[in-house]
């Protein structure tokens, strides 16, 4: 029965974090022939029912298409009256009734404030009733009067409705204060009645006649019996106040009483017809907006009913009513399109809200700024073309590029940023700088990434058992602490990126405000007394805009985007000039910035990137307060905010374009933030890796490094990606994309070798030697310094030196099959090494110069980045691509590959166990998911219900499992508490940086910790009919949402837990 009439609706999640239920929604049929809005009205007794199940049926009937606005009454077709309540309805055919009617109407259409869209629907609803119910089709040849007349006014000449509506009313006598203006204080010379209206019907009676030859009397309900009783008043009155004081010439009134008042007469000349055209061309906004129908196509007047008029708002309500005015008398009809005819008043403007006029001003204000500026820049570069054509010699190519750059940098237009606070627009200065409103938060999301495609099982008994040992998290902390024990830690420092457990991302939602204003607004929430749920001492806000979470300001840093204007200059110089700029521009000190506002807000905002993440995450130095762990941590948290970046885009750069996320990217700011910064660090120019990657060390200078007693990391265990962060963040600012693709082209050579060694190792022995020999016949060529078998052949020979080979190889290791390692496999392999770094790459020059992420296929993915990057030759054939073909060697290729290689043959014969740990390997992290949760909810409840903590031994009162890493808790257990923190706090910090999602065996609900706050987030498992079954209470089974939890993944992996959910609390480390 139920299926019947209603249709299952399945929970969903909404945006504003709130779970829904299941729920049965009736079906279109029922909405359209059962659901009577009138009863709901009349039987409901809350008003937000009413106005639930109103805006339910209005989403029915625009879905249906049958509305477009919103619906009013009657909302839909009226059902038969009953005969017991036929009387009522001759109220409809009462003068005084229509009295009321046209006074509503005209005052409606003058704007009345007291009059609201509510009594135009009821003014509307009685008239088309009265039509509806009218006795008998009015005669054309003679006005009915439909009664004994019980009313003495002279509105109206009958009480039949129908000929009402077209009688035109010339002028009423009113009573209005004494000081009110009005038009006319003594009747006109004529009164009568408009002669169109006269002349419609010459055969009417005289005494109808006479009576519409005089004027309308009072402007109200009043009777003549009311009138009688208000003489006498007024007469008691006058004889009361001529006994109190004697008469003079001006009417004496206390302050604030009721003034006197007086009669007056008002022009109207208007009809019930006239008014509902004119009421249409107001609802609409256009003048001429109402055509009769019935002057394009007949029918409309034949047909009884049509669908066109059953719903609609006010608009289609006059016309129903206009149509069927028309339909019952023939002298409507022709007044309507006389009315229609005639040239209507205009239509009143708009008025423009005081908020809408400061928009409207701001933005002509905006352009007219930007045309000045325009106009500047324009007569400014003029000017200095010309100067240089006078003044230098044209011909030179060297003046020319200087000409094309100093152009292109003053056609830039300089940023503007537009306040959210006081609403001024301008650019950022060192005196008032604007900032980017951003949430900064720890994030450990990166540090789950496992090395398999299959996502782990929450485990569900004694058997099933999750270990951390292949997340990413773990693998760089293990390789971090291996390095640190071999080598000296200021180069460890130097060859890894951390932030993967503890990282900090920063987020914004695109809306900047200037530093002063942020500061008075962060004054007024310190003072407002009202309960917040952040925490204004701690410097959360919301963004006083859009209202989004945020704790701190990103200064915009000043200028005009010279980075993206030196986008498209090209360069003459050569591989070796550009490497020599390079090193020079980082031999130079940085200097400290000078105290303006704008130095110190980065320095403030640097402090709150620290302060974000805990100190076990920043201090990774053998020597604790090492300048070094700073150098580390800011490089590592551009390298996060792009490894996450990347992760949003789905791991990789196939769909190109801006993502959601990157619209809203703060990374360009938050690059000159760590590069202000990073300047001030100096690294040691004799143990720089950019000159070990471009230049060849003399023997006793590799000698003497090689015989310290911790040497430096060799170049082949440096990560690459690492490298590009220092390099870019330790150049001056802004970076020209000349120097930028010179540091790409000398570390993709440096990946390159790296892929090789790794693939080297893999191969068994008999592979090794047919490459070693194969490539060793082709060294000879031209083009052998860019084909990988001459590459991979010269790399085997040189680690032969070494004892890298001479381990037994693993089956890990090793491949079993020969034909395995074909040459389109080595291809791919090579490729697929080299891509994670690209992807990093191309985000950054995203990034930082404005250019654009082509999509392209997965098989295509390496050979559209690395055109993109500008490491193909100009002379590229598709056909005969080759990975080896973006190689540009700095110095010859079979010199500097025996130098890297040289370092990990003398590191082999001091440690000959831990140099094939220490090779990087292929990449194959896959994306970060929570665990998988099994179907039955009952299987999850089974096995926890009655599990003991691995910490106090005791079976907990309120089990949780985290549902990161499967870490079984106690929840407000006082048996685990360390430190005045409860386990699932402290857990939240350890497992995700102060993050943590946990599953509340006995209540079946997620509990989100974010830092200080925690929410209920809601159930992933739902009953058979949709609903939660919260704190188990009904013992319904369960079965686990997909969607809900796929939504709860994609909140996590986003860090959007404090933007979409509303309802936070502080936990008081209580949990």
């Amino acid at each position: 029965m139920l299926s019947a009439v209603a249709d299952f609706k399945a929970p969903v999640f909404e945006p504003g974090g709130s779970m829904q239920q299941g729920m049965y929604t009736p079906k279109a049929e029922v909405w359209d022939k059962e659901f009577d809005p009138v009863m709901v009205i009349l039987r409901t007794v809350y008003r937000r029912d009413v106005q639930s199940a109103m805006d339910r049926y209005t989403a029915f009937l625009k879905q249906s298409g049958k509305v477009h606005g919103n619906p009013w009454p009657p909302y839909k077709k009226r059902t038969h009256l009953h005969p017991s309540y036929k009387g009522l309805m001759r109220l409809l055919h009462c003068k005084t009734l229509h009295i009321v009617l046209f006074t509503l109407l005209y005052k409606i259409l003058m704007d009345h404030q007291n009059l609201s869209e509510h009594v135009l629907c009821m003014v509307l609803y009685l008239i088309e009733l009265g039509l509806e119910n009218s006795s008998e089709q009015e005669s054309d040849e003679e006005d009915s009067i439909g009664g004994q007349e019980r009313c003495h006014d002279s509105w109206f000449p009958g009480n039949n409705l129908v000929s009402n509506m077209r009688h035109f009313i010339n002028y009423v006598r009113v009573r209005v204060p004494e000081t009110a203006p009005e038009v006319k204080r003594e009747p006109p010379a004529s009164t009568s009645a408009d002669g169109s209206a006269a002349s419609q019907n010459p055969r009417r009676p005289k005494g109808l006649q006479r009576e519409n030859s005089g004027t309308a009397q009072v402007f109200s309900l009043v009777a003549e019996r009311r009138k009688k009783f208000q003489e006498i008043i007024n007469r008691n009155t006058t004889e009361a106040n001529q006994a109190v004081r004697p008469k003079t010439s001006m009417k004496w009134s206390a302050p604030g009483a009721t003034p006197q008042l007086t009669t007056a007469i008002l022009e109207i000349k208007e009809s019930i017809l006239s008014l509902l055209v004119k009421l249409h061309h107001k609802l609409s906004g256009k003048q001429n907006s109402y055509y009769p129908p019935w002057l394009d196509d007949m029918e409309t007047l034949i047909q009884c009913e049509n669908p066109k008029y059953l719903h609609g708002d006010g608009m289609t309500a006059v016309e129903r009513i206009l149509l069927k005015a028309a339909l019952q008398s023939r002298l409507n009809k022709r007044i309507i399109e006389e009315i229609c005819r005639k040239v209507t008043p205009p239509v009143p403007p708009k008025k423009i809200s005081p908020a809408e006029k400061k928009i409207l001003d701001k933005e002509e204000r905006r352009q007219k700024a930007r045309e000045r500026q325009q106009k500047l820049l324009a007569e400014f570069a003029s000017r200095q073309k010309s100067f240089m054509e006078t003044a230098m010699d044209v011909e030179s190519p060297d003046a020319e590029i200087a000409m094309e750059i100093a152009t292109a940098e003053q056609h830039v237009p300089e940023a503007v940023y537009d306040c959210v606070i006081c609403g001024q627009s301008g650019p950022s200065t060192e005196e008032r700088p604007a900032g980017l409103v951003v949430l900064l938060q720890a994030s450990s999301v990166l540090g789950q990434c496992r090395n398999t495609t299959e996502p782990k099982k929450l485990p569900t008994s004694e058997k099933e058992q999750i270990y951390p040992w292949d997340t990413c998290a773990a693998v760089y902390e293990a390789r971090l602490a291996t390095l640190q024990h071999f080598f000296k830690d200021s180069s460890c420092l130097q060859s890894v990126s951390i932030g993967w457990e503890g990282g900090v991302y920063v987020q914004t939602c695109g809306h900047t405000l200037h530093i002063d204003c942020h500061k008075s607004y962060m004054e007024s929430l310190r003072n407002d007394q009202v309960l917040q749920g952040f925490s204004v001492d701690k410097g959360e806000f919301t963004c006083p805009l859009c209202r989004q979470f945020a704790n701190s300001v990103l200064p915009c840093y000043p200028g005009n985007n010279v980075e993206r204007s030196l986008w498209q200059c090209h360069s003459n110089k050569t591989m070796q000039d550009l490497i020599k700029e390079v090193e020079d521009l980082q031999e130079q000190l940085g200097t400290f910035p000078s105290e303006t506002n704008l130095s110190k807000e980065m320095e403030s905002v640097m402090k709150d990137i620290k302060s974000t993440t805990q100190k076990k995450y920043t201090d990774y130095s053998k020597s604790p307060g090492s300048p070094d762990n700073d150098f580390l941590f800011m490089y590592s948290v551009a390298r996060t905010n792009l490894e996450l970046e990347l992760v949003h885009r789905g791991g990789n750069l196939c769909l190109g374009g801006a993502s959601t996320a990157g619209k809203r990217s703060c990374l360009h700011q938050l690059f000159h933030v760590l590069a202000m910064h990073m300047r001030l660090y100096s690294i040691d120019s004799a143990y720089n890796p950019w000159k070990k990657l471009t230049q060849l060390m003399q023997n006793d200078e590799s000698l003497q490094i090689c015989s310290e007693e911790q040497p430096e990391v060799p170049v082949l265990y440096r990560d690459a990606s690492s490298l590009l962060l220092i390099q870019i963040l330790t150049m001056p600012q802004p970076l020209r994309k000349e120097h930028f693709t010179c540091i790409i082209k000398v570390l993709f050579t440096l990946l390159y070798i790296q892929a090789l060694v790794a693939l080297s190792v893999k191969c068994s022995a008999e592979d090794r030697m047919t490459w070693m020999n194969s490539g060793a016949l082709k060294k000879s060529m031209s083009n052998a310094k860019k084909s990988w078998e001459v590459l991979l052949s010269h790399v085997i020979s040189e680690l032969y030196n070494g004892k890298i080979y001479e381990q037994e190889e693993t089956e890990d290791l090793a491949m079993d099959s020969t034909s395995a390692w074909c040459p389109h496999s080595i291809e791919t392999y090579l490729q697929q090494f080299c891509l994670p770094f690209l992807r990093i790459t191309s985000l950054l020059q995203h990034h930082l110069f404005g250019a654009e992420l082509p999509s392209c296929q997965e098989d295509e993915e390496f050979t559209v980045l690395a055109n993109c990057l500008g490491l193909l030759p100009p002379s590229f054939q598709s056909s005969e691509f080759s990975s080896a073909s973006c190689l540009d060697w700095p110095v010859p290729a079979f010199d500097i590959i025996s130098q890297w290689c040289s370092e990990l043959v003398s590191f082999a014969g001091k440690h000959p166990t831990q140099v094939k740990i220490l090779l990087i390997q292929e990449a194959k992290w896959d994306l970060p998911r929570l665990l998988q949760l099994p179907e039955n909810y009952n299987t999850i409840f089974q096995y926890y219900h009655r599990k003991s903590c691995s910490v106090c031994s005791k079976v907990p009162k309120d089990p949780a499992v985290c549902l990161v890493c499967g870490t079984f808790v106690c929840l407000k257990g006082l048996c685990c508490k360390q430190q005045s923190y409860c386990e699932c706090v402290l857990h939240s910090q350890n497992c995700g940086a102060g993050t943590g999602i946990f599953l509340l065996i006995n209540a079946s609900v997620i509990i989100i910790i974010r830092g200080h706050r925690f929410c209920l987030w809601g159930s992933v498992y739902l009953d058979a009919h949709g609903e939660e079954d919260r704190d188990l209470r009904r013992g319904k089974p369960l079965y686990i949402c997909k969607e809900r939890y796929k939504v709860l993944e994609q909140q996590w992996v986003s860090h959007t837990f404090d933007h979409i959910n509303k309802r936070w609390g502080p936990h008081y480390n209580g949990l």
